[in-house]
């Protein structure tokens, strides 16, 4: 049986395996159940989710489940993953769980757990909660009468994480005077972010925020930055900022309309961090997708920065362990751990602005801190993921690319964590050369194990 959990929790198609009701109210009960085994008082979980049409499906099963644990639910509806974080910790609840597939299509849904703490689930617990789902034994763990839980909506919970936001942005700063497009991904930023920005003075424009069930994610947000930088040059704006379906990722697209990445976002507070003596062990922590251009910006900026895996987990893992304040990856997925616990777009957005703000200057002036080397990357459909180096035509593919590329760029092959696809990079000297290497690479994995 595949592993239920993968790199950011369960994830997979809504109302078939794993994400059936059936199976997120075992997943409730078997969390509900580590959580009460750790718990000294009665235990409680805040659930949340986005705006996803199964979302009301899963969002009852997993009610049920923990409440048929004997552990209370808190109920806060559509919120980002990163509010379901705050909310959890702040509430002094044992956990947090998220009901929602992030960046994928509508059609996809899945649970994502925060500890008490407001940190990811570590992975030892991941494992216990898988164990008792698939050994049985969370099947036989049956409270009676007064023992069985009960849920409450938490009516403020938004209010609650909109000055949590605000306050991660300086006092001494305001928007006032910036004119700023939101693309909300028709997620669950499509009432918060709005708010925060345009109360911190902001002219907002807000686009794609009015959910339908079926439109999350929908050619808009973090992955289709299309419709926000046609707005960006329409409206003439300072910035243009665009989350995913679950608003932990953010993509900003500056005044010229021009996309940037997660990687010039941290060249850009990273430079910052460094010149006002704020950057904790002059270090950044990156992943192995991060641009060349990353690290020669780095290099020049004669800051410190270390390679986790991808996922942001990993991430986390890596700056706790170098006792670093900023990390994140190329697609908008960063951490400011002086303001949270885990990835967070809205917050992330607040720390680009502020460095706008405090050096009078224009997105397009700072991005120059960084030059992006070319890249080129290829998701492939695959139906099965065995290991990359075990597959001949694969490595000899690559084996021939890195020979034509030589020291002049690279060659980056893995599975994605959370959908069936293998994902295909190459980063060149020029253009032509990445993009046709790329091709020629996920054609290889395409008849390798394409579908």
């Amino acid at each position: 049986m595949a592993r239920l959990f993968g790199t950011d929790g369960v994830r997979g198609v809504a109302n078939k395996p794993p994400m059936t009701a059936e199976m997120v109210l075992e997943i409730g009960r078997a969390t509900a159940y580590v959580c009460k085994r750790h718990a000294k008082h009665r235990p409680t979980i805040v659930i949340g989710k986005d705006t996803r049409i199964s979302g009301y499906m899963l969002e009852n099963a997993l009610t049920a489940g923990i409440c048929s644990m004997g552990v209370d639910v808190l109920v806060v509806g559509p919120m980002p993953t990163p509010g379901i974080a705050f909310i959890t910790h702040s509430m002094r609840a044992d956990a947090g769980l998220v009901i929602s597939a992030s960046h994928n299509p509508y059609q996809d849904n899945g649970i994502k757990i925060f500890s008490r703490t407001g940190y990811k689930l570590p992975d030892q617990e991941e494992d216990e909660i898988e164990e008792l789902i698939t050994s049985g034994r969370i099947r036989d763990i049956r409270p009676t009468a007064d023992e069985i839980g009960k849920a409450r909506r938490i009516d403020d919970a938004s209010g609650r994480y909109i000055v949590f936001c605000k306050n991660t942005f300086p006092d001494e700063l305001s928007l006032e005077g910036m004119k700023i497009v939101l693309d909300c991904s028709n997620g669950a930023t499509y009432k918060v972010a709005p708010t925060v920005f345009s109360e911190l003075g902001a002219e907002v424009i807000a686009i794609h925020n009015k959910p339908n069930g079926t439109n999350i994610n929908a050619e808009c947000g973090s992955q289709h930055t299309e419709d926000l930088i046609r707005t960006v040059q329409a409206e003439h704006a300072d910035v243009g900022l665009a989350f995913d379906g679950d608003g932990d990722r953010v993509i900003a697209v500056d005044d010229r309309g021009r996309e940037l990445t997660g990687d010039h976002v941290l060249a850009i507070c990273g430079k910052d961090l460094k010149e006002r003596d704020a950057l904790r062990n002059n270090m950044i922590v990156t992943t192995v997708m991060a641009n060349f251009g990353l690290y020669k910006a780095l290099r020049e900026l004669e800051i410190e920065h270390a390679v986790s895996a991808v996922g942001d987990r990993y991430v986390l893992e890596m700056m706790k362990d170098k006792d670093a304040m900023l990390g994140g990856e190329a697609s908008g997925h960063l951490i400011f751990a002086e303001h949270h616990t885990t990835g967070d777009g809205i917050i992330s957005a607040l720390q680009l602005l502020a460095v706008m703000k405090r050096t009078g200057r224009n997105l397009s002036d700072l991005a120059g801190v960084m030059t992006m080397t070319p890249q080129h990357m290829i998701n492939v459909q695959v139906n099965e993921k065995p290991p990359i180096e075990d597959i001949p035509a694969i490595v000899d593919a690559v084996r021939a690319a890195e020979g034509e590329l030589m020291d002049q760029g690279r060659v980056l092959i893995r599975y994605s964590g959370t959908q069936s696809m293998c994902r295909v990079m190459v980063e060149g000297p020029t253009e032509e050369m990445t993009k046709r290497l790329t091709e020629h690479l996920a054609e290889t994995v395409a008849r390798a194990l394409g579908e």
